[in-house]
């Protein structure tokens, strides 16, 4: 029997099959070590005419693997998510620009549904999708995970990604919805997750520190508290069975951590 991701994929390549539409759309992603997902990512746009991969050095086979599907390669330095995006969008031959992450991919509902409203599409709007996130073994449909709505449409004319390093976002006129599902694959395996958590609370640290945020004890011990009581019982992550649980813990230990991280960065700097 197969799994829901093996599922996706046989889907996905029925669904590529059928399409040979092209739209003057110009999917954009940035990628750092992305093997083995900027394929699929590629993949699932089979209607965009233009494919922009930015790279960051990638020690693996990201650059090659992205070439074979079509994009173009740009290799350039990590400036923070929100510079790295909005030079990524630079390089777009189209005005308008699909933006996703390299562990993301389009449902084949979500490419049809794209194609069918492009021509009345708002250049004044950014579209937002409904993410639906696949870890340790099954869609993550609690705990904050879904909808879990992502802006990435955006006509690049009209709209812009901000500046910031972390919680980048694009800035539009105006946010529209669509309906059907981003697909979203958000940890390789567990251990990716601990490493992700790791790498945002610092990231989330530095964001505080940059505003003047000073760190606090209460804030350290109740915090990360009650971010598991709203991901686990608030909204109903444990629904979601043991992942509901890891992701539920995983929130909480990377709140911790975010607020460690900023008394360590007082510290260092009191002393430097």
């Amino acid at each position: 029997m197969l799994s829901s991701c093996e599922s996706f994929d046989k889907t996905l390549i029925e669904h590529q099959a059928n399409s040979v539409t092209k739209l003057p759309i110009s999917l954009v992603v940035i990628a750092l070590n992305e093997e083995a997902h900027i394929d699929r990512c590629i993949r699932s746009v089979p209607f965009a005419d233009d494919v922009v991969v930015v790279d960051s050095f990638s020690t693996d086979r990201t650059v090659e693997v992205a070439e074979k599907a079509g994009a173009r390669v740009f290799q350039e330095k990590w400036r923070g998510f929100g510079p790295q995006k909005a030079f990524a969008a630079e390089q777009a031959k189209n005005h308008w620009i699909l933006s996703l992450d390299a562990d993301e991919a389009l449902s084949p509902e979500l490419a049809s549904e794209i194609i069918s409203q492009f021509s009345s599409l708002n250049p004044d709007a950014g579209y937002l999708f409904p993410r639906k996130s696949f870890h340790m073994g099954r869609w993550i449909m609690h705990g904050g995970w879904y909808p879990d709505y992502q802006l990435r449409l955006f006509n690049k004319s009209q709209s812009r990604w901000n500046s910031a390093n972390v919680h980048e976002k694009v800035e539009v006129k105006t946010v529209l919805k669509m309906q059907s599902p981003l697909l979203h694959y958000v940890f390789d395996d567990l251990s990716d997750q601990v490493v992700t958590n790791d790498r945002y609370s610092s990231l989330g640290a530095r964001e505080l520190q940059a505003k003047g945020k000073s760190f606090s004890y209460l804030k350290m011990l109740f915090k990360p508290f009650g971010k598991f009581v709203e991901t686990y019982f608030v909204k109903a992550g444990f629904l979601d069975g043991l992942p509901g649980f890891v992701i539920a813990i995983g929130a909480a230990y990377s709140l911790f951590l975010k607020y460690v991280k900023l008394w360590e960065l007082e510290r260092v700097k009191e002393n430097t």
